[in-house]
């Protein structure tokens, strides 16, 4: 079976993630050298994730697998 890009979407785990040195949106968008505007678009879902928003999770989380941090679900899901 074959899906579509537009079926699937990359969502992300960093906001349910615990990490002491990221208490709050602008800490957390900070320690992943991004906006903290874009890290609430995508947080609302208003943005997709991009390269610099997962070499920014991978920085601020750095003990953590791709598989930790993202997971592919079903558009508007």
């Amino acid at each position: 079976m074959t899906f579509s890009r537009k079926q699937r979407v990359l969502r992300t785990r960093v906001f349910e993630l615990h990490n002491p040195k990221c208490a709050n949106i602008s800490e957390l968008a900070r320690a992943m050298g991004i906006s903290r505007s874009q890290l609430y678009r995508v947080r609302q879902g208003k943005r997709h994730i991009n390269q610099g928003f997962i070499v920014g999770a991978v920085k601020a989380f750095p003990g953590h697998k791709l598989d930790d941090l993202f997971y592919v679900a079903k558009e508007g899901g």
